[in-house]
């Protein structure tokens, strides 16, 4: 084939691509019914859900996977379940560890019962020597005057004297010792809050272990459907290893394109209808729950209207909550299909646009 030729081939050829995806691209980003030209817009797109994973809150062994992939899960269902028994071994310990921290409290508190008795003891010795102390006193006073008038000897009033300082130190020692047993008293207190602190601290860890032998119970957050089998029962995953991947089928949607002048019309809320590929003759309503503020294709430079046109922008449409649950067995995910949105509120759907649900 000549030089010629093969020119005019790979030119018809380029012009054809360039004609089909004009084609293409009028048919995606703008459709026109019958009374409706200019007021409605459609793109193609695919049903997409909230996708959610399963995973293991602590590292593990996978003990066994109760699901399979395709089946429904209801929220708060056992999905799958982690081997506990190094837990259950730490939970005996800590068990054991707050039953030791009880004895020690009712051991502190006995201490502390013991040391404020040795406290009444003291103070009652305080109480005796205090009242040998002034009798004491009141005879050596005696003893002094009598002395000086000759009734009895100097030495019997000089002993009383001494015997009064006796009883001064006497005082001093029982009220030291009574000092002694209050900071013994602070000192039993301090460790009977120590025991108590213990034992909520051993309790806590309890509880703790419990909560982890409880979350070694995988549950499926929502409803949904399994999606994937990321691991199997016997494999060992570090914190945070999944398990399953489920498909929210409350939260399901299309995301589709629309060029600038369309989607700068799109308000959040508008209705959206959808037609599906595998189920054409039905058509599913649906509502605008986002449009993207920034476009998602993007010119170099845009300086022109026609490079301006190039910008597309994403675009929701999320199916209800109410829809799904009524035909939660036809739900699936990854359907291709048509997304087509009112640009104008007022303007009335086309027959071929209505809603048809399946019965």
């Amino acid at each position: 084939m000549g030089t010629r030729r093969w020119t005019w081939f790979i030119k018809a050829a380029w012009g054809g691509v360039i004609v089909s995806a004009a084609v293409l691209l009028a048919w995606q980003f703008h459709f026109s019914g019958k009374g409706n030209s200019g007021v409605i817009a459609g793109g193609n797109g695919r049903i997409e859900a909230t996708e959610i994973d399963v995973a293991a809150k602590l590292a593990g062994r996978i003990k066994t996977v109760l699901v399979d992939e395709g089946d429904f899960v209801t929220a708060g269902q056992v999905v799958a379940q982690m081997d506990t028994e190094v837990l259950q071994a730490q939970l005996r310990q800590a068990e054991a560890q707050w039953r030791q921290a009880q004895n020690a409290v009712a051991t502190a508190r006995s201490r502390l019962a013991q040391r404020e008795s040795e406290k009444a003891a003291s103070q009652a010795v305080v109480v005796q020597r205090q009242a040998e102390l002034d009798a004491a006193r009141k005879r050596a006073g005696r003893t002094s005057v009598l002395a000086r008038e000759g009734g009895v000897s100097h030495q019997e009033a000089d002993d009383d004297r001494a015997r009064v300082q006796s009883y001064e130190a006497a005082v001093i020692a029982a009220r030291a010792q009574v000092a002694a047993t209050e900071a013994a008293i602070a000192t039993a207190q301090s460790e009977v809050l120590g025991a108590e602190s213990a034992v909520e601290a051993a309790m806590a860890t309890c509880e703790r272990i419990r909560a982890d032998i409880a979350d070694s119970d995988l549950k499926a957050p929502r409803d949904g459907r399994v999606q994937y089998r990321i691991a199997q029962p016997g494999e060992v995953l570090g914190a945070g290893g999944r398990v399953l991947s489920l498909v929210d089928l409350s939260d399901v949607y299309m995301t589709f394109f629309l060029p600038t002048a369309a989607a700068g019309r799109v308000p959040l809320g508008s209705e959206v209808r959808l037609v599906l590929d595998a189920a054409p003759q039905y058509v599913i309503p649906a509502q605008v729950s986002f449009v993207a503020n920034v476009a998602q294709f993007t010119p170099k430079t845009v300086e022109t209207a026609i490079e301006r046109e190039k910008l597309m922008f994403r675009i929701k449409a999320r199916i209800s909550a109410d829809l799904l649950r009524a035909h939660i067995t036809r739900v699936k995910t990854g359907l291709p299909g048509m997304a087509y949105v009112r640009l104008d509120p007022r303007a009335e759907w086309p027959p071929h646009l209505q809603v048809k649900l399946p019965q």
